[in-house]
C-alpha cells in the first residue's frame, strides 16, 4: 500500500486538486462490451481442430517433407496459409497472407541445420485503418515440432502443445479479430524454425529491424496447452505464466544510464508490458490469472521473444504454468506404462482458450488505445514535488488525457493512477519514495502502455 505522504498546506491544496481523478483512477481499466464480446467468441472446440490437424501432419520438423500434402513442414505450412485465407473471407477482412521464405545454411555454430534449406513464416496480416497510426502488433506461436532427436525430421513429431497450441491460439485470434476494424496493424505469425535455433523468429525481427517498422508489442505463445506437471502430477489451469526480460537486451549508452539513475532494473519496457496485459485482462476473468515470471524464459530453454528482444523490441512469452516433460521432445512411445510423446489427448484445450482470450484482451486494448506518450522526463531535484512532463503521442488518434502511474519502490505493481488532461504533472509525492509512469488515456477509455521517465536536470 502507499503511504500516506506528510503534506503541507501548499501540497495539501495541490493534492485536493487531484483527489477526483485519484480517485477515477483506482478503478483502473474499463470493461469493453466489444472486447467482452470477442473473448466470447474464442471457441476451445476451434482450438481443438486447428490441433488435430497441425498433430495430423505427423511431424512438422523444419527438416521435413516439403512437398508432400498430408505430412511435413510443407504441409502444414499451407494449411495455416490456408486458414489465415478463409478467415479473410469469412470475414470479408483486408488480412494478407503470405508464406515468407528465408534461406538457412549449415553454420558450425548452429548443428541442428545440416543442409541448405528454404524455411518460411506464415503471415497474416491485418492492416490497420488510421493511416496516420504506424505502430504494429505480432502475435506468434511455432509452427515446426521435433522428438528426442533435434535432428529426426522423419520420425512422428506430432507437437501437439509444443507448438501447435500456441499456433491455434494465433489462429483462434486471426479468426475472431479479423471480423473487426483496428486503427493500427496487427500480424498473426506461424513461425518456422523454433527449434532448429529460433531462426524464423531471426529473420522475422531482423527484417522488421531492417525497415524500421514501429513494432510497439510482440506476444509469443509457446506450449501454452497443458495443466499437469510431470514429475509431481500437480494441476494449475487457472494461471498461464507471462515471462519478460529485466534488464533489456539492447540499450543506448543513454537508456542505460537513466535505468542505472532510477534503479529501474525491473522496469524494461517488455516487464512493463507483461505488467500490463495481466493488468488490462484479469477483470474480463473470473478465475484466469497471469502469473509474471521476472525471467527472460524457463532454464535451459529459449523462444522465439528472445531474437525480438535482442533487437530492441518489447517482447513478452507466455507459457502454461506447468510443464509435463514426458510430452516435451519424446518420441512417441509406451514406457512403464508411462505413455510419451507430445499427443493431442495431452492437451487441455479450455485452457488454451483461456490464454487466447488472455493474449486477444492484451492485443486489441493495445490497438484501439492511443500510443504511448513520448519523451517523459522527471525532473531531479532537491524538492519533495515530483514534476513530470512529457509529449503527446506523434501518430494516431489524439489521447483525452494521460494517467500518472505510481508505486513505491519495492512493490511489483503500480498502485496508484491519477489522471491529467495536460502532458505534465506536478505531484506531492517523493521521487525518492515511488517510481512513476505515464501513459495515454483514449476517448473510448484504453490505455496505452506504459512509459518510464527518463530523468533530467531540466
Amino acid at each position: 500500500m502507499i503511504n500516506r505522504p506528510y503534506l503541507s498546506m501548499k501540497n495539501l491544496l495541490l493534492l485536493l486538486t487531484l483527489i477526483p481523478f485519484i480517485v477515477s483512477a483506482q478503478r483502473g481499466n474499463q470493461i469493453d462490451s466489444e472486447v467482452r464480446k470477442m473473448t466470447k467468441e474464442v471457441s476451445a472446440d476451434s482450438i481443438k481442430k486447428y490441433i488435430a490437424a497441425m498433430a495430423g501432419f505427423e511431424t512438422r520438423h523444419s527438416l521435413s517433407d516439403t512437398l508432400s500434402q498430408t505430412r511435413g513442414i510443407g504441409a502444414a505450412r499451407r494449411w495455416v496459409a490456408g486458414k489465415f485465407k478463409q478467415f479473410a473471407r469469412d470475414n470479408k477482412a483486408n488480412m494478407k497472407v503470405v508464406l515468407d521464405p528465408f534461406e538457412v545454411k549449415p553454420n558450425p555454430r548452429n548443428p541442428r541445420v545440416n543442409r541448405v534449406v528454404t524455411m518460411k513464416n506464415v503471415l497474416a496480416t491485418l492492416p490497420g485503418t488510421d493511416p496516420n497510426d504506424n505502430r504494429v502488433l505480432l502475435v506468434s506461436g511455432h509452427l515446426d515440432s521435433r522428438n528426442s532427436d533435434a535432428m529426426d525430421s522423419v520420425g512422428a513429431a506430432p507437437g501437439a502443445n509444443d507448438d501447435a497450441s500456441g499456433v491455434a491460439v494465433v489462429l483462434e485470434l486471426a479468426r475472431v479479430m479479423s471480423k473487426r476494424k483496428f486503427p493500427c496493424t496487427i500480424i498473426f505469425m506461424a513461425v518456422q524454425g523454433e527449434e532448429q535455433g529460433l531462426l524464423g523468429a531471426r529473420h522475422m525481427a531482423g527484417k522488421l529491424k531492417e525497415q524500421n517498422v514501429n513494432l510497439v508489442a510482440m506476444f509469443n505463445n509457446d506450449i501454452v496447452g497443458n495443466t499437469k506437471a510431470s514429475e509431481t502430477g500437480s494441476k494449475e489451469d487457472r494461471t498461464v505464466r507471462i515471462f519478460s526480460e529485466m534488464i533489456p537486451s539492447l540499450e543506448t549508452d543513454e537508456q542505460s544510464s537513466a535505468r542505472k539513475t532510477m534503479r529501474a532494473e525491473n522496469d524494461s519496457p517488455s516487464r512493463q508490458l507483461a505488467r500490463y496485459i495481466k493488468e488490462v485482462s484479469e477483470p474480463y476473468f473470473e478465475d484466469f490469472f497471469a502469473t509474471l515470471s521476472a525471467r527472460p524464459d524457463r532454464f535451459l530453454r529459449g523462444g522465439d521473444h528472445t531474437p525480438f528482444n535482442q533487437l530492441g523490441f518489447t517482447a513478452v512469452r507466455f507459457c502454461e504454468f506447468h510443464e509435463n516433460y514426458t510430452q516435451q521432445h519424446q518420441n512417441v512411445r509406451t514406457e512403464n506404462g508411462i505413455k510419451y510423446g507430445d499427443l493431442p489427448e495431452f492437451v487441455n484445450y479450455g485452457y488454451a482458450a483461456q490464454v487466447a482470450r488472455m493474449n486477444l484482451i492484451g492485443l486489441s486494448s493495445i490497438a484501439w488505445a492511443p500510443a504511448m506518450p513520448m519523451e517523459v522526463k522527471m525532473k531531479v531535484n532537491l524538492d519533495n514535488i515530483t514534476h513530470i512532463s512529457w509529449k503527446e503521442p506523434a501518430s494516431g488518434p489524439k489521447p483525452k488525457g494521460y494517467y500518472v502511474l505510481l508505486r513505491e519502490t519495492i512493490q511489483p505493481f503500480w498502485e496508484k493512477r491519477i489522471f491529467v488532461s495536460e502532458p505534465k504533472a506536478s505531484l506531492p509525492y517523493s521521487k525518492d519514495n515511488y517510481f512513476f509512469a505515464v501513459q495515454s488515456v483514449g476517448e473510448n477509455g484504453f490505455l496505452s502502455q506504459i512509459v518510464m521517465p527518463t530523468p533530467t536536470r531540466d
